[in-house]
């Protein structure tokens, strides 16, 4: 494809050098310049529609909760949101979008790996700009050359993999198929669990890795089946890859339980499926929050799910990317995006009085009574190392009625 005889990646290069979007599926949500402008580097196109659809409403919650509490700066806090579609060269035009056009002065997201990753690299981190991922898990992300502008408040897939590796082995399993989708979220999480599996007596028949949007994985199923394997460890998107190879394995009689992480607990794929064909037969891991005084009081204030769908993948993470984005900005004193950025730690670290959900106005009249504040989030404290990551817990799910039920954190 050519552009008045301009090659389409060149065409691609000029325009993310100018700052301009031209991918048809980025969207954005534009605000008042009155705003204070909060970024949402969103999927809602793309292998995790269903998982985004919640988290983005949970940050739409976020910022209702804010702006009742007064907003920031004395201003009413926007949320601007883009499109990144899962895809890195999208992020880029999204982050575009959001730095140079809408100028916000933080960014939650991007949700998957791959497009957190790009959309720092290239745009971000060369403005200054923080980032906050509710979701992207790879382990690749820890060692990113980030310059302290890059936080998540998930825990990284090095620990997933290891806690995935755990599960499946203390259910007697000791012989299972493993595919992956080929990008940085799918590569980091197997590469974790492929070593902790084996380190744990247990032993991979076949594996390999897949490509996203492919209309048949029968081919490689039928290979991955060969091992003898009864269980097929499917690292991958429920609304994507995994929802066609999890059928077209069931089709063909090919296994018989399948294994998941956080990517595969899709709506779609029980709907697609079925939960009676699913049930015993299919189960995984999720990051998850500890039991607290502020999760209590965060199921208290949103467990009806009208805001949103309550235990929806990394949507209290959602919820928690966008609070300590505001008060960042509120302990910076400014939306200056160098000086935002410095505060994130500031805001979500001891020492200083914990806050948690439903406390932004008392959060505001410390910071402005010049005191130090740490949020405790819905989703965990959020205490950040060295690399921006937290520790986290992993849970179990599994299927359960029409959906999943989440089990205990694991130990």
């Amino acid at each position: 494809v050519t552009r008045k005889g301009v090659p389409d990646m060149k065409f691609r290069q000029i325009a993310t050098f100018l700052g301009l979007a031209i991918v048809p599926t980025m969207w954005a949500h534009t605000a008042s310049a009155d705003n204070v402008k909060i970024g949402s580097l969103g999927a809602i196109t793309g292998p995790i529609v269903s998982l985004v659809a919640e988290i983005n409403k949970a940050e739409r919650a976020a910022i209702a909760e804010i702006n009742k509490a007064g907003g920031i700066l004395g201003k009413k806090v926007a949320l601007v949101e883009a499109d990144t579609a899962c895809n890195p060269q999208t992020a880029v035009d999204a982050a575009n979008k959001l730095i140079n056009i809408e100028r916000v002065s933080i960014i939650v997201g991007a949700l998957c790996s791959g497009a957190s990753i790009s959309a720092h690299s290239n745009v971000a981190k060369n403005s200054n700009v923080a980032m906050i991922s509710p979701a992207s898990t790879s382990p690749a992300i820890t060692t990113l050359s980030d310059n302290d502008l890059f936080f998540r408040v998930v825990p990284s897939d090095a620990f997933q993999g290891i806690m995935l590796a755990k599960l499946v082995l203390s259910k007697g399993t000791k012989k299972v198929a493993l595919t992956w989708i080929n990008n940085d979220y799918g590569k980091g999480f197997a590469d974790a669990f492929k070593a902790s599996y084996i380190a744990g007596g247990g032993k991979i028949t076949n594996s390999s890795g897949h490509e996203e949007g492919k209309a048949s994985y029968r081919s490689e199923l039928a290979t991955l089946a060969k091992g003898g394997a009864d269980t097929l460890v499917l690292l991958a998107y429920g609304d994507g890859s995994g929802v066609t190879m999890m059928k077209q394995a069931l089709e063909g009689g090919l296994f018989k339980t399948f294994v998941g992480g956080d990517g595969m607990k899709s709506d779609k794929l029980v709907s697609t499926l079925g939960a009676t064909n699913l049930k015993g037969h299919f189960y995984g891991t999720i990051a998850t929050g500890k039991s607290s005084s502020e999760a209590d009081k965060f199921k208290a204030m949103y467990g009806n799910g009208k805001s949103f769908k309550f235990n929806s993948p990394y949507a209290n993470n959602g919820y928690d990317a966008i609070m300590i984005s505001a008060l960042a900005i509120a302990a910076a004193g400014k939306t200056d995006r160098a000086a935002v950025a410095k505060a994130v730690r500031k805001v979500a670290s001891a020492p200083g009085a914990q806050v948690g959900p439903g406390d932004m106005e008392k959060a505001l009249k410390l910071i402005n009574q010049g005191k130090d504040i740490n949020y405790q989030g819905a989703s965990g404290p959020h205490d950040f190392d060295k690399n921006g990551d937290v520790p986290g817990v992993i849970a179990e799910w599994q299927i359960s009625g029409n959906g999943y039920k989440v089990s205990d954190p694991m130990k």
